[in-house]
């Protein structure tokens, strides 16, 4: 019990201090692990297959990242309210994924308009994965 409490905190501590697409995807991998014993790694191919996938949502309607985020992630996207959205690709937007705690935030946000459940560290591996590999 000690030891989970200790890398739990050492996880939240370390969260606030990532900087780079690459720390962010070490703590997912982490955090991946102890969610799932068989976690063999992140891929680009999920990460993209997650990004564009639409579900149906429980208001009936087809949604997916795309949606708001376009197609393409290099280009800006736009809210239900019409607000722009930057680029998610950080080869156009270099201060993508580089607060955890706004990573973390968009994501819990996201996850549950899109999917209506948080999203698995998997998940969020596999997007980051995916856009920091878009060129």
């Amino acid at each position: 019990m000690r030891k989970s409490l200790i890398l739990l905190g050492l996880l939240y501590s370390i969260n606030g201090f990532a900087a780079t697409p690459q720390e962010l995807l070490k703590q997912y991998e982490v955090q991946a692990k102890q969610e799932s014993p068989a976690f063999s790694g992140f891929s680009a191919d999920r990460g993209a297959s997650f990004f564009r996938t639409e579900r149906m949502h429980s208001d009936g309607k087809k949604v997916s990242c795309s949606t708001c985020h376009t197609a393409d992630p290099r280009n800006q996207g736009k809210t239900r309210a019409n607000k722009v959205i930057e680029p998610m690709a950080p080869i156009v937007n270099q201060q993508r994924f580089t607060d955890a705690a706004k990573v973390e935030k968009w994501f819990g946000r996201n996850c549950k308009d899109v999917l209506e459940r948080a999203c698995t560290a998997q998940e969020k591996g596999d997007y980051i994965q995916y856009l920091v590999n878009v060129k």
